[in-house]
This record gives C-alpha cells, structure tokens and sequence, in this order.
C-alpha cells in the first residue's frame, strides 16, 4: 500500500509527534554509525578501498554500454534469459508475463528496493498474484501495509512490541510476547511453508559481473537462496548500474559494503548466481526507469555508484529525527533525495530541501559520491525551473537582496535582535518553524561587525 504524497516537513511533523520513539530512532540510527566507523577504522587501507571502489565506478558510468553487452552476451551464454525494461511498467509487465507463462500466481521476494521503486507488488497483487516478502524486516512492514522506511532496516521505524502485535494479529501468536527470540522463530516458522511451496523466486541483484554474467546478492538471513533454490523460476531485478566489470572487482565492494551497512566485516550471505541448475529457469530483468536521464546529467551521475548501504541514513540528521517515510519515495535519505528528483521533479521537489548540507553523508559513502554537493545543485535546479513554490521563491529573492545590501542587512539585525529582546513573543511563536523544535538564542548585545568595528584596532 502506497503512502499519500504529503512534503517532508508534513510527514516528519507527523513523526516527531512521538518525541520517546523519535529520540530512540535517533540514537539507534547513530549506533549503527559508530558500529561503521568502528568496522572501517579496523582497515588501514579503508580509504584506498574507497577511492578504488569510487574508480571502478567512474569507470563503470563512463563504459555503461559496453558492459552492459558484455555482461548480456555472458549471461545467455550461461542459460540465463536476459530481459530490457526502460521503466516500472515494462519491469513489472516482463515479471508477471513470465509468471503468467508458467501459470504461476504466488511468489516469494527477498529484499529489492528496485521493485520497490517499481511498485511491483501492488501490481502484481492486482493482477491476482500473491507475493510474499520473505526478509523479516520488509515482511513485517508487508504485514502492516507500509513501506520499508529504510533500504536495510526496512522496519527500522517500529519497536519489538509493534512487531508482537503485528504478528499476534496477522501470525496469531502469543498476545503481548515481545521476546525477539519468539519472534523470530514464528516468522522463521512463517515463511518456511512459502519458501517450500511457491514455485517462483524474485530476487534483488547487489552486483553483476560483465566478465563473467554472473550475479550476486548480499542477505544476513539467506532468504533469496531459499527462495532461488527452492524455486522452478528464478526471476531478478537489476537496475542497470549494479553491473561491475571483473570478477575481482567483487572483493573492494564486498569489503565496503556490510562495513558501511551495519558494521559487520562481511555480509553473512554472498550468493553467486551464474546459470540455473538442471530443470529451472532463471531471468534477469534489466531496468533503466530513469538512470539514462540520471546518467546524462553531469552533476547528478555519481549518484549511480550506489551500493545501497544507507550509511548516509543513518549519519543524516534529518532522517534521524524525521523517519523514512517522510521521504514519501521508495529510497528515502540523503541518496534518495538525489534521486527521486530525477524521476518527477515535481512531486520530489521537497527533497533535496531536507538536509542541513553538513557533508557527513559524502563523509560516509563507500564510493565517495559528493551527496551533500548534489543536493545543494539540485536545491539549484529546482529553484531555476521553479519547482520550489512562489513562497519560498520570495523569501530566498528577499534574502539575496537583503545579503546583497550591507545597509538593508545591518538594519534588519538591529531590529532583529531588538524584537527577541523586547518583544520575544513576536518570533517564540507557532508561526516561526525554527522555533517549532529550538529555543530562540539570546540576542546579542552587538552584531560582529559592531564588535569588529569598535575592537580592531
């Protein structure tokens, strides 16, 4: 079930209504954090790493094509069928075709984002196909209706005892049992029975090979290979800048992942996925849905190095404290917010808005994407294009003209800082966003450029 749009500040509101559960997201995101940074200063060469993984890609972006033809070429080699969507219709369209062929109406999933960002379970669901989200997390939040508020920690946003409702209501268990231990077993118990009985497997792709069409997916649970050993058609989804040119290129990006991810030195599970075994069928579905456009803009294009760790989530202060959902798109957080932009412009508009621009989500990435310089160039575009709404076109045109004037700016200081002082209810008021989540400072006695004037010499 799809969230109603609403704009980040609407739906962040809503979430900081809860303020316990907000401070609890908060310092869980940020021990995430410092779980990477422990697992990264563990590597001398953690930096080397980086720059390697950041030159492969650039590599990548510069030879898409070529690689992509490569990898086609090796994978039909191997028996795989390899399929071309330009958008989510045609992504969704290619999957339930080959499902209708083999007379297949249920299927089991581990985690996709890409088929997240394609809508693909809702329409296949009103195409009469079941599909069961077999990772715990995304599966909790399918029980729920909602999307995955992160692109690792999809349930991120709910506590223990959110989850012992849920499944008290949809699994029938123990009323009011919070113990994860239980939890975890009766959806383990959940889900084995769709692992054996569903002929179809989809599953997400991390990295393609050109060199040798081979595929692989990275899960700590090891349900895609339930579900891809299990099944009599495997199908995965694959936006075409998963794809990494050499074999041995796998080792720098397998390194930086999980490190990044959630602190652990490696992923517990990394299948490699080359040909079907005898008697199945394997499919790989192929999307663009916007990275052609993404890739052609030279700004913007190294957001396609993306790995999907979310370590720019977890170190986003604004995410932080607004939760995932906020971002109303199916990658929320600062990389989201790059790209979302791409897709609509309009209905995204607010998204490169939602970040105080600190740098710590480039200080993080893995591939050193420049994400803090890219949401400031499309905060650009946006207001070029006039995406941004005719209020806050004025403000910002009366704040050039203010800045852009010494006179006018030392005026509006004075009176500034003579209403808070003598007249605080005027800016301590609903009125003022700033003052929505902060105490107003102190007025100063003096702007700086009074104390500099009165002390330089």
């Amino acid at each position: 079930m799809q969230q109603q749009t609403k704009d980040h500040a609407t739906l962040a509101a809503q979430f900081n209504k809860n303020e316990p559960r907000v401070d609890w997201h908060d310092e869980t995101l940020w021990w995430v954090r410092t779980k990477r940074d422990i697992a990264a200063h563990t590597l001398p060469e953690w930096e080397a790493l980086r720059d390697l993984a950041s030159g492969i890609k650039n590599n990548v972006l510069s030879n898409m094509s070529a690689y992509l033809a490569a990898f086609e070429k090796k994978a039909v080699q191997n028996g795989v069928n390899v399929h071309w969507a330009a958008d989510a219709k045609e992504h969704n369209e290619i999957i339930h075709t080959i499902l209708k062929r083999h007379g297949i109406n249920q299927m089991v999933k581990s985690k996709s984002m890409l088929t997240e960002e394609c809508h693909l379970n809702h329409y296949l669901q009103e195409h009469g196909v079941e599909v069961i989200d077999t990772d715990l997390g995304e599966r909790i939040v399918q029980l729920r209706q909602e999307p995955p508020s992160h692109i690792v920690l999809p349930a991120i946003h709910l506590k223990k005892e959110d989850v012992s409702n849920t499944f008290h209501e949809h699994l029938h268990t123990e009323k009011g049992n919070n113990d994860p231990n239980f939890l975890t077993a009766a959806a383990r118990q959940h889900l084995r029975e769709k692992f054996l009985t569903r002929r179809a497997a989809l599953t997400g792709v991390n990295f393609a090979i050109a060199e040798t069409g081979e595929f692989v997916v990275c899960t700590n649970e090891g349900n895609a290979d339930m579900g891809a050993h299990l099944a009599d058609v495997h199908i995965a989804s694959m936006g075409f800048e998963k794809i990494i040119p050499l074999r041995k290129h796998l080792g720098v990006f397998l390194r930086l992942l999980t490190r990044s991810a959630t602190g652990q030195p490696i992923t517990t599970y990394s299948s490699h996925f080359r040909r079907p075994r005898k008697g199945q069928e394997m499919h790989i579905v192929i999307v663009d849905n916007g990275r052609s456009t993404q890739l052609g803009r030279a700004d913007f294009r190294n957001s396609l190095k993306c790995i999907r760790c979310a370590a720019c989530f977890n170190t986003c202060p604004v995410y932080r404290r607004s939760g995932g959902h906020s971002y109303h798109t199916a990658i929320a957080g600062p990389i989201g917010s790059i790209l979302a932009p791409n897709l609509d412009m309009k209905q995204y508009a607010d998204l490169p808005f939602a970040s105080t621009l600190c740098g710590s989500c480039s200080n993080v990435c893995p591939v050193k994407i420049n994400i803090h310089e890219q949401l400031y160039k499309w905060r650009q575009v946006l207001g070029k294009d006039g995406y941004t709404g005719k209020a806050k076109e004025l403000s910002m045109k009366g704040m050039t003209f203010t800045l852009s004037h010494p006179a006018v700016y030392k005026t509006a200081g004075k009176m500034g800082r003579w209403f808070i002082k003598n007249v605080p209810f005027v800016v301590n008021n609903g009125l003022n966003p700033w003052y929505k989540e902060r105490d107003m400072p102190e007025p100063p006695k003096a702007s700086f450029g009074e104390w500099y004037k009165k002390n330089r010499k």
